[in-house]
């Protein structure tokens, strides 16, 4: 979709993130392309790699070295994955390990104990803004809770981590509130809520359409490119709470042309495709309530509480994001897209947690991917903006895609408008963005 405008008091921001971006400029992706080319069975020495890669390294080593694996994430600086190794019997799992290309570091804690430990929250911990995800970097379960949490739901948060056995877990407050962010990139409106445009997607059946928060799907069922303008699309399907934040909008116009692309203001980013998220790995964010901001994976398959309901399987960073910015995109620095905007609490003036719906696994619920297979032409916010004559008319326009956005406080009025599931009201407990 196209950005072609940003929140002038987010602009700052936005404009910043491309600053830090320097010479490894966003839009140029062979920048950060290269490593070196030895192969998995080279010598003993750690390999270095683009963060993108380190995934299917991850899954190799997770495979090689069975219940010795203990997780892995990866190491920005050193551009190396780090893998966690419980110590055994078998003595050669290192030695694997470092042929495969990886840095090693012992650790005390089994995947099979970090995995029983987030079930045992589960069953005796479910409460509204709470959220927890394994941290490879300090082998223990992450644990958070939102500044809702007090009284006799914290002593049982805190109880239930201290019976988790030392060394376990690490339970943190958050000043924020857990919330749905309604965003992305382009604005979208829809029932009285604002979101934003993840990505653009071609349907299993060819028809054009795109990629949001599923609390945005779940909240109405059409949405247009402009407050109180016509629909232009309409939910197919959405997942929120449950298995995942996502949902699949089909254009109504099927002639629309949806590139493969994020507008981040002064330039657009063309995504080449989906990948899996690396804890330690840069990614960034764009929304159409605060513009472009970038941060770190924190940690994998994260649970989150949120008034509504639990959602499994999310991404949790710590990058900033605002009401308004749900559904919004979430890629790399070379083009690939890896999540969509879910929730969170704080903002981008305090910072605070931020929590991703994965593409990958949305796309293949949904039976979609990436973009219009074209790669190429006008984007549909173009259309909508009436710089491209004919075809059909996508989301987020010029004038929508960032000067409704201009008029949204941070505590997301628009959005809290609607009465849906997931609408934003911008109070109370633990809420998607």
């Amino acid at each position: 979709m196209s950005h072609q405008r940003i929140p002038k008091r987010r602009a700052a921001i936005a404009a910043g993130g491309v600053v830090a971006l320097g010479a490894a400029a966003i839009l140029l992706p062979n920048a950060n392309a290269s490593q070196d080319g030895a192969p998995d069975d080279a010598a003993a020495a750690p390999r270095t790699l683009r963060a993108t890669d380190a995934p299917d390294l991850a899954s190799r080593l997770a495979g090689l070295l069975g219940d010795a694996f203990a997780g892995s994430y990866y190491d920005s600086g050193a551009r190396r994955l780090v893998v966690n190794v419980v110590p055994g019997d078998d003595d050669s799992v290192i030695a694997r390990a470092e042929r495969a290309g990886a840095t090693v570091r012992q650790v005390d804690n089994s995947m099979t104990e970090l995995e029983e430990g987030a079930r045992t929250l589960t069953a005796r911990a479910t409460i509204p803004g709470t959220s927890w995800a394994v941290d490879p970097r300090t082998n223990k379960i992450l644990v958070t809770a939102d500044s809702t949490v007090t009284g006799d739901a914290w002593n049982r948060l805190e109880s239930t981590v201290r019976g988790l056995g030392s060394g376990m877990a690490t339970l943190k407050k958050s000043a924020g509130t857990f919330r749905t962010f309604a965003s992305g990139g382009d604005a979208i409106f829809g029932g009285g809520s604002r979101c934003s445009l993840g990505f653009n997607v071609t349907a299993g059946d060819g028809a054009p359409a795109f990629l949001t928060a599923g609390h945005c799907g779940v909240a109405a069922e059409q949405w247009s490119d402009a407050q109180g303008g016509q629909p232009v699309a309409t939910v197919d399907q959405a997942v929120f709470p449950g298995a995942g934040d996502f949902a699949l909008v089909r254009y109504d116009d099927p002639a629309t042309r949806a590139p493969s692309e994020v507008d981040v203001g002064e330039q657009t980013v063309a995504i080449s495709g989906a990948a899996e998220a690396t804890v330690g790995q840069q990614v960034f964010r764009m929304g159409s309530t605060t513009g472009l901001a970038d941060g770190q994976v924190l940690g994998l398959n994260a649970t989150v509480n949120y008034p509504e309901g639990t959602v499994t399987g999310l991404i949790q960073t710590d990058v900033c994001a605002e009401p308004g910015d749900s559904g919004g995109s979430m890629f790399t620095r070379d083009g690939l897209a890896i999540g969509l905007t879910s929730g969170g609490s704080g903002d981008c003036a305090s910072g605070g947690e931020t929590f991703f719906q994965p593409v990958t696994t949305a796309l293949e619920a949904v039976g979609a991917t990436l973009g219009d297979g074209a790669g190429e032409g006008a984007g549909a916010g173009d259309q909508a903006g009436g710089a491209e004559p004919g075809g059909g008319q996508g989301i987020g326009g010029e004038e929508s895609g960032g000067q409704e956005a201009d008029g949204q406080g941070a505590g997301g009025e628009e959005a809290g408008a609607g009465t849906g599931q997931g609408a934003d009201d911008g109070s109370g407990p633990a809420r998607t963005h």
